[in-house]
């Protein structure tokens, strides 16, 4: 192996905005996070679906025509 060519490695700790830590290696001395698993929502359970735009109302009046036929067929 050459010398002088390597990063260093240290020991850093990851701090995220929900104040969770964890210990890791890196060669960043230092890292901090917005989001990790102790506060996403996926892994929290806590997800909640949004209806952005009226999404939902489109999808049954653009398929209404469809359904419809299917019904009186």
């Amino acid at each position: 192996m050459k010398k002088d060519i390597h990063p260093e490695y240290h020991k850093t700790s990851i701090k995220c905005a929900c104040g969770n830590e964890v210990e890791v290696g890196s060669t960043k001395p230092d890292m901090k996070i917005e989001i990790c698993s102790k506060c996403h929502p996926f892994f929290t359970g806590k997800q909640k679906l949004i209806d952005t735009a009226g999404r939902i109302e489109r999808f049954h009046k653009k398929y209404a025509k469809f359904n419809n036929q299917e019904n009186a067929g």
